[in-house]
């Protein structure tokens, strides 16, 4: 057996800098040759930042990738690096054309390299591209069919990346084939509920098929509506996890292993027992292992409850969305209602209650008590607070222009998105919209009026969920005043008005909404699956209505496997009614 010390570096990329990125690479890799590692590992596309979408479609975007992995090379030497071997994602280029998909030589790869002294030692070619969910790789890379394998202190190390993990045959079966003793796997898998569990039984089971420890590291932070978590980990050749990082923080996770030496079983062309060929190259590095040394034990970090992970998760996304794209304080409509309370606290837990500018507009029809919970609200937090009186607006707009109903309902909220607005073009905050994903599920939201905004940090949260989001954070320090979570929801647009007059109660219809959006039941399923033909009918018709409204509602971090945008795209001209449309959604 031969020895190796590991470092998992779960990071935060920024798309598109590519300075910035090869920064943290040279920061987090001096800190692992501290530590005494001798490989250390970085998330997929790390160099470019994940995912770059159409910028991989610039042969200029491309070129500059190339060119920073070589100067990130020398780089590392340079700093006295050189020393260890450092696998770093980047977006690399296709060396020869592949007629079977008719494309050329010189199309965007997602790859890997391991770098050793000052040069680009071994490449690799992410093998299997997703395309399903949030992920378009099909549309813009060809996939790698070789499989380097680099001896590293007398262990024969295979890399492979993401997506390779999670469908049968390609690399993992080339790995085992090939005989290696340590499989590294980087990552940019994004968060969903329950998704940790998932990563964990899948890296254990592909250990086991390539009968070889597995090394995973995903990044962390956020990127636009995607947000990863970290959650690193390294798995045995008998499928047991040995060690994992913490989620929803930047680590390095250094694992001390003991490795077979020297196992490879030859070059040449594999069957990958996917339909394809990949053809296996070793390359020695350093054959004789290191001298023995007193290994440390692993960690294993603890993982959170529900509520935790996607409270981190929701302030991570912010805090990233704001950050990397240079605002320096944001700013919300404060209502006194659990929404806006829940984002509030979720902006101040991300950026700090001094960047945090929350805004009362009462209108003729908002209650005392919604005024005086946001107050409290804003004092118990130490937010920015300010009051600005929208009646005035509302009454100046009908002198002109004659409304009644749900206009009128609908102009107050448009008052205050142009208020909102107003304010983030004056003194350079970025407005956060406070619609939950059950809202804009059913269209309960105004176009222009509470839609009005940059980001989103609560779309992909069920109603439900908010309140125990307010409850679980509650419970750590009474933030949030208790009166905004524990009264009856509602928009306040109207005398007496109240959610549950134009929807279903909220335990309901989210369950409702979950079998129909999450799970794609039809009608009769839904039915038979329990839920009242009346209030399938009618939720059915508002969230088919609603298509064009999501389309233009800002972008937010998604937490469920069918959130709005990439992951859930159905078209706004459609015919195909389960059920009869609405005339209109609730509002328009």
């Amino acid at each position: 057996m031969a020895q190796l010390r590991i470092g998992l570096a779960q990071v935060d990329s920024t798309v598109g800098d590519l300075p910035g990125n090869a920064d943290v690479v040279s920061r987090w890799t001096a800190r692992a040759r501290e530590q005494g590692c001798h490989l250390v590992a970085f998330p997929e596309m790390m160099l470019t930042g994940y995912p770059p979408e159409d910028l991989v479609l610039r042969s200029s975007f491309v070129a500059a990738s190339l060119s920073a992995l070589d100067a990130l090379a020398a780089r590392l030497a340079a700093e006295g690096a050189g020393d260890i071997a450092v696998v770093v994602g980047y977006c690399g280029r296709s060396e020869h054309p592949m007629p079977a998909l008719g494309r050329p030589a010189g199309e965007p790869q997602n790859a890997a390299a391991l770098l050793h002294g000052g040069r680009v030692i071994a490449r690799y070619a992410k093998h299997h591209l997703p395309n399903y969910g949030v992920f378009d790789e099909f549309r813009y890379f060809v996939r790698g069919d070789r499989f380097p394998v680099v001896r590293l202190h007398g262990v024969d190390v295979g890399l492979v990346i993401c997506e390779d993990l999670w469908q049968e045959g390609g690399p993992i079966a080339v790995a085992r084939a090939a005989g290696v003793g340590l499989v590294v796997c980087i990552n940019g898998s994004p968060y969903e509920r329950g998704k940790d569990d998932l990563r964990g039984e899948l890296a254990c089971r592909r250990a086991r098929e390539a009968g070889a420890t597995l090394a995973y590291v995903n990044m962390m932070g956020g990127q636009d509506e995607l947000i990863f978590d970290g959650d690193s980990l390294i798995a045995d050749a008998d499928g047991q996890v040995v060690a994992r990082a913490s989620v929803w923080q930047q680590q390095l996770l250094v694992t001390d292993l003991e490795l077979p030496a020297r196992t490879f079983r030859g070059s040449g062309p594999v069957d990958a027992g996917d339909g394809t060929t990949m053809a296996v190259e070793m390359k020695i590095l350093s054959a004789d292992a290191v001298p023995a040394y007193d290994a440390d034990a692993p960690t294993i970090a603890e993982r959170l409850d529900d509520e935790a992970e996607v409270w981190a998760g929701l302030v991570t996304a912010t805090r990233d969305y704001v950050q990397k794209n240079r605002f320096r304080s944001v700013v919300l409509g404060l209502s006194g209602g659990i929404d806006s309370a829940v984002v509030a606290t979720i902006a101040a837990d991300a950026l700090g209650p001094e960047a945090v500018h929350v805004v009362g507009m009462p209108s003729a029809f908002s209650s005392e008590h919604s005024v005086s919970d946001a107050e409290d609200l804003a004092k118990r937090q130490g937010l920015q607070w300010s009051i600005v009186p929208i009646a005035p607006i509302v009454d100046a707009w009908q002198q002109s222009v004659v409304l009644t109903g749900l206009s009128v309902e609908n102009l107050q909220a448009r008052v205050r998105g142009t208020t909102l607005m107003a304010l983030s073009n004056q003194h350079g905050h970025l407005v956060l919209t406070t619609g939950n994903k059950s809202e804009l599920a059913t269209g309960f939201s105004t176009l222009y009026g509470d839609s009005a905004g940059g980001f989103a940090p609560i779309k992909d949260v069920p109603k439900s969920m908010v309140w125990r989001l307010a409850r679980w954070r509650n419970s750590l320090e009474e933030v949030i005043p208790p009166n905004s979570i524990d009264k009856a929801p509602s928009a306040e647009l109207a005398p007496g008005q109240l959610d549950s007059d134009r929807l279903p109660p909220y335990d309901v219809l989210d369950a409702l909404l979950d079998d129909y959006i999450e799970r794609d039941l039809g009608r009769t399923e839904l039915i038979a699956k329990g839920h009242a033909e009346e209030t399938v009918d009618r939720v059915i018709a508002l969230v088919d209505a609603a298509e064009y409204k999501r389309r233009q509602y800002p972008p937010g971090p998604k937490i469920t496997s069918r959130a709005f945008g990439r992951d859930r795209r159905l078209p706004i001209t459609s015919r195909w009614r389960e059920v009869a449309a609405p005339t209109a959604s609730p509002d328009v």
